[in-house]
């Protein structure tokens, strides 16, 4: 098996199996940025999106009968999906510049992702 062979599947597998985790923190910090308002307690929570943000930000499903929670597994599954999404992106930019027919294209999408949203925060300073 060569090592394209095998990043591709790693790239495949790991994208699949984390693919949930991420999505739902996408949709839940979207939901935090366009909803600053916070619940104070988890019984606060009553909405699904509600819920959703104290997963998101507290690493804890709200509940109105438990008395107490434990965040540790959670945080570590979470730690384990967000080295999984780093490698994932990683080598989907090396499978991408390595297997287009012009890099060059790739390379300008990678600059400009990173730099417009970085200007997008700059000119939303005031001064």
């Amino acid at each position: 098996m060569n090592v394209q062979s095998i990043v591709r599947k790693a790239h495949l597998y790991l994208g699949v199996f984390f693919t949930p985790i991420l999505v739902f923190f996408v949709v839940s910090g979207w939901y935090q940025t366009m909803n600053p308002d916070r619940r104070k307690t988890p019984q606060d929570a009553e909405a699904v999106f509600d819920r959703m943000r104290f997963v998101h930000a507290e690493s804890l499903l709200p509940s109105q009968t438990a008395t107490g929670y434990s965040t540790k597994t959670f945080r570590w599954f979470v730690a384990g999906a967000s080295l999984a999404l780093l490698l994932t992106t990683l080598l989907g930019l090396y499978l991408a510049i390595r297997h287009s027919r012009r890099p060059w294209p790739v390379v300008l999408c990678l600059a400009l992702g990173i730099a417009l949203p970085l200007v997008i925060l700059w000119l939303g300073q005031k001064s």
